[in-house]
């Protein structure tokens, strides 16, 4: 499978500068690309709709495209990938921005983690989902929202991490040698997943599924998505902050 499912940073700095774009064609391809922002709308509204609603969603993605067009310049086929990120990272900022997991939230996720990890380390071996829940307490649903909030924050980190690295590429016009080898770094990171794990990042970056319809895809329980998807990120977290 292709390695490069995540996000592609095949984009070559040096072949162009960044050009402007008169206003009948930059409203143009806005609207070429624009299932691209629905998509990745979708994707995170199933998340973010208590606190951003759609159409809003939509707007701040377009700015993200917008942006993403001036910077870019011309479109070629390694766009969409250059412009997902940009997209999602748009409205990503806005939500953290409006604090859409309370802190509240944010610490029972933590608290509940720290007590898995407590059980973890006494039974000697990665806890059972039926040990985890007497261990705490929990019920399924309340399981459930813990695996969602747990696999969400996996995924920001991610997403800032490439995010970053995109910007890190764009914005130098010099280093390529620094380049190929973050792109080898990335292959060789999603090379150390499985094939269920690849599968799900691509699903997810390529094809902008929420986690509960990649669950759907794969006929998984939406718990079991959710522990696959941070095991993944958290593999390839480490091959790109180069953390063993």
């Amino acid at each position: 499978m292709n390695a490069t499912c995540a996000v592609d940073f095949d984009y070559n700095p040096e072949r162009a500068v960044p050009a402007a774009f008169a206003p009948k064609v930059e409203q143009t391809l806005l609207m070429q690309y624009l299932p691209l922002v629905k998509r990745i709308v979708n994707q995170l509204s199933l998340q973010a709709n208590q606190v951003l609603d759609r159409e809003d969603m939509e707007q701040i993605g377009l700015m993200g495209l917008l942006e993403s067009l001036r910077r870019y310049g011309a479109p070629d086929e390694q766009f969409a990938s250059f412009a997902s990120l940009r997209v999602r990272g748009a409205i990503l900022d806005e939500l953290r921005r409006q604090d859409w997991r309370p802190r509240q939230v944010r610490q029972h996720t933590h608290k509940t983690r720290d007590a898995i990890r407590l059980l973890a380390r006494q039974l000697g071996r990665v806890p059972t989902d039926e040990e985890i829940l007497k261990h705490t307490g929990m019920s399924d649903k309340q399981y459930l929202a813990y695996l969602q909030a747990d696999a969400g924050e996996s995924i920001e980190s991610l997403d800032e991490l490439l995010q970053n690295g995109n910007e890190d590429f764009i914005e130098s016009h010099s280093g390529v040698e620094d380049r190929v080898i973050k792109e080898r770094l990335l292959t060789q990171a999603l090379d150390q997943l499985d094939e269920r794990e690849r599968i799900i990042l691509m699903l997810y970056y390529q094809q902008e599924l929420s986690l509960k319809e990649i669950a759907l895809v794969l006929d998984l329980t939406d718990a079991r998505v959710c522990q696959l998807s941070k095991q993944a990120i958290a593999k390839a977290s480490r091959y790109l902050t180069g953390k063993k």
